[in-house]
């Protein structure tokens, strides 16, 4: 069964930064694009993506987060990371990670609110 879990959240202020971790299961993490996707309060159900990273190392990111956040990998713990630097309030949401293709169930997401 295809998991996800996300932790690493939080209340920061404007300017500072979070290190997000997703721990994966129930499939071969190495051979598969990883993403990171938020939803904003207020936005519905609808997810934003973030951030992508291809099973070989390359990323690409949303205009929004372009060079304030990095999307990485270890496929020896099965884990995607999303560091995320020079936080902005309109960053402020619940944050998921799930495979691109195909996408599976979502997890719970780990809440970021940035707020002075």
């Amino acid at each position: 069964q295809v998991q996800f879990v996300e932790s690493g959240g939080g209340l920061v202020q404007p300017g500072g930064s979070l290190r997000l971790s997703c721990a994966a299961s129930g499939f071969i993490f190495s051979i598969y694009d990883m993403a990171w996707y938020r939803q904003a309060p207020g936005k519905g159900k609808q997810r934003e993506l973030v951030a992508v990273i291809t099973s070989g190392g390359s990323t690409n990111y949303a205009e929004s987060v372009k060079g304030r956040f990095t999307i990485s990998r270890d496929n020896p713990k099965n884990t995607a990371y999303l560091q995320m630097n020079s936080l902005k309030p309109e960053d402020t949401a619940v944050y998921y990670c799930n495979r691109p293709s195909p996408r599976s169930l979502w997890g719970q997401g780990t809440q970021v609110t940035v707020s002075s």
